[in-house]
C-alpha cells in the first residue's frame, strides 16, 4: 500500500514540475498540460529500469571510493535520462528545438532538486511504521 501511494506522489511531483516549467516557457496551459500527461510519464517508465541498471553497478563497486564515484555517476545518468525526454517532448509539442534545449536544461535540474526531498519525506514516514501512515491517511 505504502509502495503504492510513494509512487503516486512520485507521479504527481513529476507532473507538476512538468506542467510548471513547461506553462514557464510557453505561456499555453495546454501545452503544459500536455507535458503533464507525457513527459513525467515517459520518465517513471523508465525510471525503475535506470534504477535497477544501476543498483547492479553499484552491487560491483567493491570499495568506497568506487562506491562514491557510482553514486556520482547515477545522479549525473539520472539527469541526463531526464534531459533527453524533457527535450523530445517539448520539441515535439513546440515544434521549437530551442524551447526543446530550454526545457532539457531546466526540468532535470528541478526534478534532481526536488525528487530526493520527496524520497526523503517517505522514507521518514515508513520509518514512523505502517500504524502512523494508516493514522494519516497515507
Amino acid at each position: 500500500m505504502i509502495t503504492a501511494a510513494k509512487r503516486l506522489s512520485q507521479v504527481a511531483t513529476h507532473m507538476a514540475i512538468a506542467c510548471a516549467l513547461t506553462y514557464a516557457l510557453t505561456g499555453s496551459i495546454m501545452l503544459g498540460g500536455l507535458a503533464v500527461l507525457v513527459e513525467p510519464v515517459i520518465n517513471v517508465v523508465l525510471l525503475p529500469f535506470h534504477e535497477s541498471a544501476w543498483a547492479r553497478l553499484r552491487s560491483l563497486a567493491r570499495t568506497t571510493s568506487k562506491r562514491t564515484l557510482c553514486a556520482a555517476a547515477e545522479k549525473l545518468s539520472q539527469t541526463g535520462l531526464h534531459a533527453v525526454v524533457a527535450f523530445g517532448v517539448m520539441a515535439c509539442a513546440t515544434g521549437s528545438f530551442a524551447m526543446g534545449g530550454l526545457a532539457a536544461l531546466l526540468e532535470p535540474v528541478c526534478n534532481v532538486l526536488v525528487l530526493p526531498l520527496h524520497d526523503r519525506l517517505w522514507e521518514q514516514l515508513e520509518q514512523r511504521g505502517p500504524h502512523y501512515t494508516q493514522l494519516r491517511g497515507a
